[in-house]
């Protein structure tokens, strides 16, 4: 079941249902063929956001997983600019996806995925860094947004 409710299983839903849109969608609606690079690129640069917060995170000695307690409060890195850039990352992937697939309605699921990102990931995440780290956590979460 764990793997059902995992953070990049909601990721590849909300592919699947970028798909789904992208088969159902009138093709005068499209973005045009041209952008699938440009979605590649954006891919890229999501995976690259998740690579590099998770090495940050392994360099810190830190929990990886989602739902698990943290060990330390990682303040550096990505996580300068970003308390969630593992889950920025997965909207980025989304963003990539929907414009290789020259789905333009399908970025209505952005949103969609940030919200569900955000109930079921990031406020119980959120809420462990508060219990553990106290004023560092609210101190680094009151000079850092949650996405960007």
């Amino acid at each position: 079941m764990y793997w059902i409710d995992f953070p990049p299983a909601w990721t590849l839903y909300a592919l699947l249902a970028a798909w789904g849109i992208s088969v159902l969608e009138p093709e005068w609606l499209g973005f045009g063929m041209h952008h699938a690079a440009l979605g590649m690129v954006v891919i890229a640069l999501g995976l690259g956001l998740m690579l590099w917060a998770s090495a940050v995170m392994l360099w810190h000695r830190t929990q990886v997983m989602p739902r698990r307690e943290a060990a330390t409060l990682v303040t550096t890195g990505p996580f300068r600019f970003s308390r969630n850039p593992i889950y920025l990352g997965d909207l980025v992937l989304l963003t990539g996806g929907a414009l290789i697939l020259d789905a333009p309605l399908a970025l209505v699921l952005v949103p969609v995925l940030a919200a569900i990102l955000s109930r079921r990931f990031i406020r119980p995440e959120e809420a462990m860094l508060r219990a553990s780290f106290g004023p560092a956590f609210e101190a680094w979460s009151g000079r850092t947004r949650r996405w960007l």
